[in-house]
């Protein structure tokens, strides 16, 4: 089934309604000038349930989404007539894809490809120098009245393992390596061929990768194939040392075997910017309550030069649908 197109360029302005802009960061960034004209309704809370979006998006023609914060799933869409389009980037495991194609509702998503998110890549290399120096816990100590509670640990000359070599898996072994640690990799085939290209050593197994590594930082995407792809028997390898750090998705991880590990001590800490349900605000979430976890709000991308990136492509992709000729549709539009 081909994509359903406008039937000519739209001549008035379109409703475009932006979701999940927590900081109302969106209306100040370069590539906003690109809607000029349109109409724009930015909304900067976040909610999921369905009757509230119901109502807000009742008359939505252009749905954009900042990643996945918000579902955008069957009982929802069937109470949208008016949406033609949702915009985002990257991947898209909280559309319900077939239901969009059901209802007519093209799915543009940009995968960004040639362009790694560097936000993410530094922010991971922001959380292991954390982790090793154990920078939260002395901040809040020293705020607290004391004065270091414990020793770091240096990272040159250990070795940072890579999860996932991708666009940011290798950003990050770049970093590492600008460090002074040894990298290894482990990976897809043609990844560990582009990894060996690069000059970086692969790792002989899975098993060897997790006992070897003194950091190890996921870098994979999430789909059914690597869904808990980390399993607890992996984390069980690691050095007692060891530092995990995940900015990628929680689930990548076997389900409860990353605080199991944790508690048991292998590895001896970790740093996490992802969580299987998101927001997280409940302050009981287990990771919050360990000492040897750093936990952020998934932020990895959230910087103004990425949402520039990211919003320029997501601009792009409406532009490109009001002209007519809609840009990576990633589903099977039935027209209605």
């Amino acid at each position: 089934m081909a994509p359903v197109m406008p039937s000519k360029t739209c001549d008035r302005p379109m409703k475009i309604t932006i979701l999940d802009d927590y900081f109302d960061t969106v209306r100040t960034l370069p590539c906003f000038s690109k809607l000029d004209g349109q109409t724009v309704t930015i909304w900067n809370d976040h909610v999921q349930d369905t009757d509230i979006l119901a109502e807000r998006l009742r008359d939505t023609e252009v749905l954009v989404l900042i990643r996945e914060r918000t579902k955008i799933q069957a009982p929802l869409l069937e109470r949208l007539p008016n949406l033609r389009l949702i915009s985002q980037r990257s991947v898209w495991p909280h559309i319900d894809i077939e239901a969009c194609s059901r209802q007519g509702v093209i799915v543009s998503s940009s995968q960004h490809a040639g362009t790694p998110s560097y936000a993410a890549a530094e922010l991971t290399w922001a959380l292991t120098l954390a982790a090793a120096r154990q920078l939260p816990q002395q901040m809040a100590a020293l705020k607290a009245g004391h004065w270091q509670i414990g020793v770091g640990t240096s990272l040159r000359h250990k070795t940072l393992g890579i999860f996932g070599y991708g666009r940011i898996g290798a950003a990050v072994a770049g970093y590492g390596r600008a460090f002074g640690m040894n990298v290894l990799v482990w990976s897809g085939p043609d990844s560990l061929e582009r990894a060996r290209a690069d000059g970086y050593a692969t790792a002989a197994s899975k098993q060897a990768f997790f006992q070897n590594c003194d950091v190890v930082s996921l870098h994979l995407r999430l789909f059914p194939a690597t869904r808990g792809i980390v399993m607890a028997a992996d984390l069980n390898w690691m050095k007692p040392t060891a530092i995990l750090v995940n900015t990628s998705r929680a689930g990548l991880i076997e389900a409860g075997a990353l605080e199991e590990a944790l508690r048991k001590g292998r590895p001896g800490m970790a740093a996490v910017d992802v969580y299987e349900n998101e927001p997280v605000t409940d302050v009981n979430h287990p990771l919050l309550s360990m000492d040897n976890v750093i936990c952020t709000p998934h932020i990895g991308y959230v910087t103004r030069e990425e949402y520039q990136t990211q919003f320029t492509d997501i601009f792009d992709q409406i532009l490109a649908y009001a002209a007519g000729t809609p840009i990576n549709v990633v589903n099977p539009v039935i027209s209605r």
